[in-house]
């Protein structure tokens, strides 16, 4: 048993999802705490209210993990508030944690974390429905290794207001290496190209020999590799397993599962399309986004700034890097707005439409330093078919705010990451 007492480490950056799961922990006696491996989600846990004052166990630990499998309520007993970390290790510990919440006396509270998304997990038959309240933490925003707040501008264009048209003074002088380097907190301690290429095949290899190998069986490594290749170099796009099978030399249900089993581990996600409809929007196609852009890029063997320059994904490692902000500015609002992307039979499309509740928000990434009115015709055919939309944003690589029409706005990709 470990008691953590409030002594953030030194390089301890605050996340922006914080006060979040402060409130969540205060109103819920139950939350889940999931994200891919080394996001960030301990570090977090150890150091913020309330609970680096919690009773602490990893399942990391041996120990632990035993004391789990044979007598789990013993784990926190004589406590009323408990961190489980690393709980996909020990899926048994939910039907414990149940019925502790379920008895009320005497009341508990638990935030529980995992490496895992717990209710993509085959083997989990119990999640806590109706008990828990469900978090993602991503991989670290620009605006969070910075130590700046959360950018307001997705809840004001939610809510109709636009910010007036200005120039801004660009922060970021190198934006493909922060590409290259990724968003991973412990990137943030290197500066060397050479050293990120070593951290990320190092984190491949763990997860590929570690993290994936407690989740599920997978007897060719190789192949699960070779999926991931292919898989990054079609970050940005509609799946079409299909077309995967055939260029990874693997059967449709593997590729199938294998893409179940990135997304169960926060390593990729899949947006659905939106259509007017609810009921339709699980028959199109989804379109696939890594959780973080260099991940991707350097899976696609992308290893330094000029190659990565001169690749025909260029534009979709950098509307990805747009999709993980919007993520985490997302999770930040409640009601929590839920992000599809939206094309047309023609082909016409816009990257992103941000829903919550009835307002809608439609967004377009384009990685050139001048907003055209010609970039936007994806955003005005979006709003002439959905007239109630609050509007249309450009988010592109320049410097002005401005109106491209009266209910569209480019903004440069600086105002949303910082």
């Amino acid at each position: 048993m470990n008691t953590i007492h409030s002594q953030p480490e030194f390089h301890y950056r605050e996340r922006w999802l914080t006060p979040s799961l402060q409130a969540a922990a205060a109103d819920h006696r139950v939350v889940v705490l999931t994200g891919a491996r080394q996001v960030g989600k301990s570090t977090l846990l150890l150091n913020a209210e309330p609970t680096c004052n919690w009773r602490y166990y990893t399942f990391d630990d041996f120990d632990a993990l035993r004391q789990a499998e044979r007598e789990p309520g013993a784990l926190w007993a004589g406590a009323a508030e408990i961190v489980l970390d690393e709980v996909q290790k020990a899926p048994q510990i939910l039907s414990a944690v149940k019925q502790a919440v379920d008895r009320r006396r005497p009341a508990v509270r638990f935030v529980l974390s995992g490496s895992a998304n717990l209710l993509l997990m085959r083997q989990v038959s119990e999640t806590l429905a109706g008990r828990a309240v469900y978090f993602t933490l991503l991989p670290m925003t620009v605006g969070e290794s910075e130590g700046t707040a959360a950018p307001s501008l997705l809840v004001d264009l939610l809510e109709g207001r636009f910010p007036p048209e200005r120039k801004i003074q660009p922060k970021i002088a190198a934006p493909l290496s922060l590409l290259l380097r990724g968003f991973m907190p412990p990137l943030l301690a290197l500066s060397q190209p050479a050293a990120w290429e070593r951290w990320w095949e190092g984190y491949i290899a763990t997860y590929l020999e570690r993290d994936l190998r407690q989740m599920s069986q997978i007897d060719a490594l190789t192949d699960f590799r070779r999926l991931m290749e292919f898989a990054a170099l079609r970050t940005g796009q509609m799946v079409n397993q299909t077309e995967m099978a055939r260029d990874a030399k693997l059967s449709q249900p593997t590729v199938h599962r294998y893409l179940n089993l990135l997304e169960a581990t926060h390593l990729m996600q899949r947006v659905p399309a939106f259509v007017t409809s609810h009921s339709t929007r699980l028959i199109k196609s989804p379109k696939l986004h890594w959780a973080d852009p260099a991940l991707a890029i350097f899976l696609s063997g992308y290893h330094d700034v000029e190659s990565l320059s001169r690749a025909r994904e260029l534009g979709a490692y950098f509307e990805t890097l747009i999709y993980q902000h919007l993520l985490a500015l997302s999770q930040l609002q409640t009601p929590r707005p839920r992000i599809f992307y939206w094309r047309t039979p023609r082909g016409v499309e816009v990257d992103f439409v941000v829903e919550q509740g009835r307002r809608v928000l439609a967004v377009e990434v384009k990685m050139s330093t001048q907003a055209r009115f010609a970039d936007a015709d994806g955003l005005n055919a979006f709003l002439s078919e959905y007239r109630q939309a609050q509007g249309g944003l450009l988010i592109y690589m320049g410097t002005e705010v401005k109106r491209l029409s009266e209910k569209i706005l480019a903004v440069p990709w600086e105002c949303l990451i910082h």
